[in-house]
């Protein structure tokens, strides 16, 4: 346990497994790591990523072998599409078992290999603080992404004959060659309509208060990438929106008019760039300067102007240092900009008989919360709601994954509130919350004040939208039936709440915040608005749901 500890872990997440006993023992004698059992890998793993999310280190998870290992790699999935640094550890089969049709054996090489940064077997415990650093280095340097590191389990029962060497390698920070911040500088300065695009790598308290100033002095509007739309204060007059698989045309054709896209901190990956269209790349018309510390991702799909291979947050911090642009029509283009993503927030009644409209209930928990809220977001069609109504202070966070993997939800937020030690609210579909809503028992083992907020509109409804709109008529595979998650949250230990009329919607957020412990509120939403921009036009009638209970 050395070896964590050097690496600065305190907690970790894990189904326990008989093939990493010795590791759970020593755990047992290291009050410094706070061991967090959850009730499936999956979930373990996806609490390591939002723990990874909010400390900007590498998050830990533990499973056994072949089960245990394959169930974590949606997360390990998650975490390589998200840039997101995750060590997992895997107890493997002994040494001797190795390639024989082991009870449990799996390749963890073939397995994860296609999409970690690096998969290795510890063979001799005196390597194991080398192996360990190096897991973590890797994992959090570059573009971040997950590590898999297997230990056999007869490797665990040796002695270790030798000391180790404790001490964390820590990742290099590239800084920004002088002249190349002045040719950055000198483009900003003299575009007319300018956009900073803001990534998850700006994730820190450091980094998001560097962004802030850099926008103010240097009048730059701020966009935020897919799944980050709380990098920024969106109630501040520079922020511009967030880019996200929902970005109407309206508010796209006036980030196209963008002379100059500053991209710093992100990958540009195919949701933030709207399918990879935006930015255009097209010099003169939307030069892109792209800052990332990894330069394979420099001029992947998009033609920078400038690249560089930077520490985003140092970039900004001497960004900011620079002078000021004097072009008086910059704030008439930060104004035009924050006008439209207000206006676009303004609630209107949307009319329905198959259940509450979802964005009834964002709007009332944007103004229960005032924005100053930690939310975790499932995926799934309800996700359009948050993205429209849901207005963010600078103190908020969110947490998601651009992977859309489901299941993500419940336990990102049981991390999230172990970590801040405040209310968190989940935001999920009735789909995703029966993946892994079972985390809920940690949340009750815990005490955490949890909110999770179900959007319970008795349908798989991303695959439904496609379905209706590709095979008219012909709806299989997307209905669901559900129970009744007021008075299942009841038998976890929750308080259940249930909201069946737009009536319900201010009370039940008031008392759902209120309570201090975990609480399900299961909301009867409306599938004919199956987004906050599109209403269904069902071919077939609904399944009967269970009748929601009133307050």
């Amino acid at each position: 346990m050395a070896g964590l500890r050097a690496q600065g872990v305190d907690r970790v997440f894990c189904v326990a497994g008989e093939s990493y006993l010795p590791i759970l023992d020593r755990l047992y004698d290291t009050a410094e790591i706070e061991v967090v059992t959850c009730r499936h890998e999956a979930s373990a793993a996806f609490a390591a990523v939002a723990d990874a999310k909010l400390t900007g280190h590498a998050g830990v998870c533990l499973v056994s072998r072949a089960p245990g290992a394959t169930n974590a790699a949606i997360a390990a999935h998650s975490a390589a599409e998200d840039a997101t640094p995750l060590v997992l550890i895997v107890g493997d089969v002994s040494t001797d078992e190795r390639g024989r049709d082991s009870f449990q054996e799996i390749d963890c090489g073939q397995l994860f290999g296609g999409f970690t940064k690096g998969v290795w077997q510890l063979a001799h415990p005196p390597a194991a603080a080398e192996f360990l650093g190096r897991a973590f280095r890797v994992a959090e340097s570059g573009t971040p992404g997950p590590v898999v590191l297997t230990v056999p389990e007869d490797v665990l029962y040796q002695r270790d004959p030798g000391p180790m060497s404790l001490t964390p390698v820590l990742a290099a920070s590239a800084t920004v060659r002088s002249a190349d911040l002045a040719a950055v500088a000198s483009t900003v300065r003299r575009a007319r309509r300018p956009l900073l695009v803001a990534g998850g790598l700006l994730g820190s308290a450091k980094a998001r208060a560097t962004l802030r100033e850099t926008s103010e002095r240097l009048l730059l509007p701020i966009l935020t990438s897919n799944k980050h739309q709380d990098l920024f204060d969106n109630r501040h007059p520079h922020y511009a929106g967030h880019l996200h698989n929902n970005t109407q045309a309206g508010q796209r054709a006036l980030f196209e008019r963008a002379d100059v896209v500053l991209a710093v901190g992100t990958r540009l990956d195919a949701t933030t760039t709207l399918g990879h269209r935006f930015p255009s790349g097209s010099v003169p018309d939307q030069a892109l300067i792209h800052v990332y510390p990894d330069p394979a991702r420099l001029g992947a799909r998009h033609r920078p102007a400038i690249a560089l291979a930077a520490d985003p947050g140092t970039f900004l911090g001497s960004l900011a240092q620079t002078d000021p642009p004097t072009d008086p029509a910059r704030v008439d283009w930060i104004d035009e900009l924050h006008a439209f993503e207000v206006e676009k927030g303004r609630w209107q009644q949307h009319q329905a008989d198959d259940g509450v409209p979802f964005g009834a209930v964002i709007t009332a928990l944007d103004d229960v919360t005032g924005g100053d809220i930690v939310v975790t977001v499932d995926s799934g069609t309800f996700t359009s709601w948050l993205y429209r109504y849901l207005r963010l202070t600078g103190n908020a966070r969110m947490l998601g994954v651009t992977s859309s993997a489901m299941g993500f939800g419940v336990p990102a937020a049981v991390a999230a509130a172990m970590r801040l030690r405040r209310p968190v609210v989940a935001v999920v579909g009735d789909g995703g919350f029966l993946m892994t809503g079972s985390e809920l028992a940690t949340a009750v083992a815990h005490d955490l004040p949890l909110i999770v907020l179900i959007a319970n509109n008795a349908s798989y409804g991303t695959i439904r939208l496609h379905q209706e709109r590709t095979y008219p008529g012909r709806v299989i595979a997307t209905d669901l039936r559900n129970p009744d998650f007021a008075r299942l949250a009841e038998a976890y230990g929750c308080l259940g709440l249930s909201i069946a009329e737009e009536a319900d919607v201010a009370p039940v957020l008031r008392r759902a915040m209120g309570h201090g412990g975990p609480v399900v509120v299961d909301v009867r939403t409306s599938l004919q608005w199956i987004t906050a921009y599109r209403r269904l036009a069902l071919t077939q009638p609904l399944v009967a749901a269970t009748s929601p209970r009133s307050l």
